[in-house]
């Protein structure tokens, strides 16, 4: 954990009490766990389809709820927040505290161009921020710089995409508009295709901003829903789509979040 983190929730502390991700998603101190997963909207309980997969639900809210997923001897403290930005970061930072090996954010994303079909499997090479609260990490709420770009460590997504090629899967680097309006969105999509993004959803900008300062492996794995280039709707898809989609979302992501989480037990242990 970086200075800067403790400093943040030193300040956070002061005006609190309690442990918070005990309080939020029912997560253990005492329980050190091989990743914690970060999914906007997205329940284990919904969309894990495979019962080798072990879900027990740890606390449930209006709008998040905690959980612990377990397969082939290893635990994920899957953290269901509300979607947007300034969810996933009130939500993310409080389980600082926690010990956990990797961080793997869990989400859909829509397709700017006809490069990215429904159901591709997707991490940014770069988030370009069209979102305020990251902001809230800096010294300064003034220090706001529309469009920043967001980079992730560039070396850990390649060797990511590189496990996902062994396992069959074409996990694709693209880059990333963060949003804070889904349905406002449409009317700037001119003006957000001309910074160069890819792709659009809410939350990976500040999921990389915040995650840079717990100084573990940390990745995005994003699934494409909807299409604005081709015209696949976000509402209203097909079936045949919705079945794409649902089979990333709900079979080869949570297969990627364990060979993600054994991949970086297996690099601790050779250590």
């Amino acid at each position: 954990m970086k200075e800067k983190l403790s400093k943040l929730l030193e300040n956070m502390k002061r005006y609190n009490s309690g442990v918070m991700y005990n309080e939020c998603f029912g997560f253990e101190s005492e329980t050190e766990y091989d990743a914690l997963v970060i999914a906007p909207g997205w329940k284990p309980t919904r969309i894990i389809r495979d019962p080798s997969y072990k879900v027990t639900e740890l606390a449930k809210h209006s709008y998040i709820s905690g959980y612990l997923v377990e397969k082939d001897g290893m635990k994920a403290a899957w953290a269901q927040v509300a979607s947007g930005a300034c969810n996933l970061l009130d939500h993310t930072i409080i389980c600082a505290d926690m010990k956990f090996d990797c961080c793997i954010f869990a989400g859909a994303a829509g397709g700017l161009t006809a490069k990215h079909e429904i159901g591709d499997l997707c991490t940014p090479g770069v988030c370009i921020s069209g979102v305020y609260a990251d902001r809230y990490l800096e010294d300064k709420l003034t220090a706001f710089e529309p469009y920043r770009r967001i980079y992730p460590d560039m070396g850990y997504t390649d060797s990511v995409i590189a496990l996902a090629k062994r396992c069959g899967y074409d996990l694709m680097k693209a880059d990333v508009f963060c949003t804070d309006s889904i349905s406002l969105e449409y009317t700037h999509l001119d003006e957000i295709r001309s910074q160069g993004a890819e792709l659009i959803e809410m939350e990976t900008g500040t999921f990389y901003s915040l995650a840079a300062l717990f100084e573990v492996p940390s990745i995005a794995l994003l699934a494409v829903s909807d299409n604005s280039a081709t015209g696949v709707p976000l509402l209203g898809r097909s079936d045949e789509l919705a079945e794409k989609y649902n089979y990333t979302r709900s079979t080869v992501i949570p297969d990627m979040i364990f060979r993600i989480a054994a991949s970086v037990k297996e690099g601790k242990e050779q250590k």
